[in-house]
């Protein structure tokens, strides 16, 4: 008798719910409710946390949750969401790029401390939310290469006054982590601008009146004027923005008992069976979100947009250096011990895990391009050429076809150097410089593969706001029209002939944060393209990455305001259209192509590995279309006539 199984009640197939769903779906009910958007959409990947902002509305990106986060990963994942739930709420970004200073310093810190304001305010309403963002912050700065500093150039200005205005508008200490960077700075910040971080409490619901103040910071540390830049016609325009602004402000208050509810929800979501989950994504810093540059960069261009050279514009020969005694070309390894090179260049490795699974793929369909254009093939069907013994039989079945030939189809693929010049300056810091020496790093080991050797240069000055060259200027009694008036400091990472093995820890030096500082494009791309035309390869590619215009504050506070752009402008044409070297540009966050004949420019970093390899791609693309195949020893064979 046959066995009889008895039934068993499964349930249908479908998607299984992972463990971690109702902690996400938490999470992004409590973001749309603090940011006031109920349509703003929360998705969760391995990736950096990224806010943007446009017509089509608002995106969060969150790093994806451990199946069992810990309470520490759970509140460092809640502190992100919560820091970009809190700018959607509390700022006006028209505001503030209006009223953010020129300078590439001073729009750092006045970045940082907005950030620091519209979480303050979040900080203030609800002490759950304080929780999160300190728990953000720490780990952010313990991440970062800020606990073993020990010299204000290696640690953050801005970092440090943003962490001193959280301190002033809600009570709370820094972060352990980020102590020892405040701790650098503070008796410095106090005493030229301690009566101004007292002041801003004042101002922390009205964005507007909050800018003005931190304009008076930025003066009484020598960074900016202390006036805004925007007309009296547009704060006429603009006055309804700050009370906005404390409406949102207020209206967070009356939320406030909702947002407690759902903090004991998250809370309830995520402490059983705690487990410690990489945060790969938390370092990404608090002050910076993507938001600016997708929908403000459109915005920025479209009211001011990037004026035209006249015809009858002088824009090289005028430019000079007042002196160029404290200039410095060095290489990378002659600015630091051994044993901190390769700190930093494992602190980039470890930053970088999973963007350099993604530009490695880029290099790696880079290479077979490369490779396959040095390979040699065969054009089939010719009427002449070498008999092709393949296509016998279809003579023999029908003797009236002709007889088919084949030619060997030799690639021509000449010697060839690619420099990659990257620019070093303060507004590069953080994700982007990171993501540029990453993407050379694996670019220059794709290409040497491939035969192609790589130069790796990069670009930026030896101080703030001149060094010795402004001294010198000052001892002279300030002669006019000095002209380029800092020290610059151009940087060998990698030469040419140099392996990629002996110079991958000279990438690291980027991650060091007292190198950067101005950038003086104009100069630094003669440099790299004059070492371009001494090598002797047949083909030479200069591609320049960086993140906007030239900028020195100490050369352009005594000359005209477009003197380095200018100079920027008379060597690229020279570049373009004189030499035989070939320029590519890839901006980032700005647009480029206003300068550059062949540009692209991207919205974020991450787009940069991407950017790079397809324009080296089309660049061999089209001389390998063009290269016609060398002459062939000895005579063709005639077509021979079929019997």
């Amino acid at each position: 008798m046959p066995d009889i199984k008895a039934p068993t009640n499964r349930k249908p197939p479908g998607k299984v719910e992972t463990g971690n769903e109702p902690f996400k779906r938490a999470l992004a009910s409590c973001t749309r409710a603090l940011s006031r958007r109920p349509d703003l959409e929360v998705t969760f990947a391995a990736d950096k946390p990224t806010l943007l902002t446009g017509a089509d509305g608002a995106k969060a990106r969150l790093p994806d949750p451990s199946r069992k986060p810990s309470a520490r990963e759970a509140a460092i994942l809640r502190g992100l969401a919560d820091s970009m739930a809190l700018r959607l709420a509390c700022h006006d970004e028209a505001v503030h790029r209006r009223l953010a200073p020129q300078s590439q310093a001073a729009r750092s810190l006045f970045d940082a401390v907005e950030q620091a304001r519209v979480e303050a305010i979040g900080s203030r309403r609800m002490a759950g939310v304080a929780a999160n963002l300190t728990a953000m912050l720490d780990e952010r700065y313990h991440r970062g290469p800020y606990a073993e500093v020990t010299d204000r150039a290696d640690a953050p200005l801005e970092d440090a006054v943003a962490m001193m205005v959280r301190e002033r508008l809600t009570g709370l200490a820094p972060p352990a982590a980020a102590r020892r960077v405040v701790d650098l700075w503070r008796s410095h910040v106090e005493d030229k601008a301690g009566r101004d971080l007292d002041r801003l409490d004042a101002a922390i619901l009205d964005q507007r009146s909050f800018a003005k103040a931190v304009h008076k910071l930025l003066a009484s540390l020598d960074m900016a004027s202390d006036s805004p830049s925007d007309s009296e016609e547009e704060e006429g325009e603009k006055g309804d923005d700050s009370q906005d602004n404390a409406e949102q402000a207020e209206g967070e208050s009356e939320d406030g008992e909702a947002q407690d509810s759902m903090e004991m929800e998250r809370s309830d979501d995520a402490s059983d069976d705690a487990q410690e989950g990489a945060m790969e994504a938390a370092d990404a810093p608090s002050a910076e979100f993507p938001d600016e540059s997708e929908a403000g960069e459109a915005d920025e261009a479209a009211e001011n947009p990037p004026a035209q050279p006249h015809s009858n514009e002088k824009r090289g020969p005028d430019y000079k250096a007042f002196t160029t005694k404290f200039d410095e070309i060095v290489h990378a390894e002659d600015l630091c011990e051994p044993e901190e090179l390769q700190r930093l260049r494992d602190y980039l490795d470890k930053q970088l895990q999973n963007l350099s699974s993604v530009v490695a793929r880029l290099a790696n369909r880079l290479q077979r391009r490369l490779m396959a254009q040095q390979n040699r093939s065969w054009e089939f069907d010719l009427e002449e050429g070498v008999l092709d013994t393949a296509r016998l039989p279809r003579v023999i079945i029908d003797p009236q076809q002709p007889l088919s030939f084949k030619h060997e189809k030799y690639m021509q693929f000449r010697d060839t150097v690619v420099t990659l010049l990257i620019d070093n300056s303060g507004s590069m810091r953080g994700r982007p410089i990171t993501v540029a020496a990453t993407c050379a790093d694996i670019l220059a080991r794709t290409l040497e593969r491939c035969g192609v050797k790589v130069e790796i240069l990069g670009f930026t000055t030896r101080a703030w706001k001149g060094g010795q060259s402004r001294e010198a200027w000052l001892q002279a009694g300030k002669p006019a029209q000095p002209g380029r008036l800092n020290d610059l400091r151009h940087l060998i990472y990698k030469s040419a002939d140099a392996p990629w093995r002996r110079a991958r820890k000279n990438l690291g030096l980027m991650m060091r944060e007292g190198l950067l500082k101005e950038n003086i494009d104009g100069e630094a791309l003669d440099w790299a393209h004059q070492r371009l035309l001494g090598r002797p390869e047949q083909r030479r590619i200069l591609m320049m990455i960086s993140d906007g215009a030239p900028v020195d504050d100490s050369t352009l506070s005594v000359n005209s305001g477009n003197y380095l752009e200018r100079h920027l402008r008379h060597v690229i044409d020279e570049i373009e259209n004189r030499s035989p070297v070939e320029l590519i540009a890839i901006g980032i966050g700005h647009d480029v192509t206003r300068y550059y004949r062949r540009a692209v420019t991207i919205v974020d970093a991450e787009e940069l590995g991407g950017a790079m390899t397809e324009k080296l791609a089309e660049l061999f693309d089209e001389h390998a279309a063009l290269a016609p195949p060398p002459p062939r020893s000895g005579a063709p064979r005639k077509k021979a006539q079929a019997a």
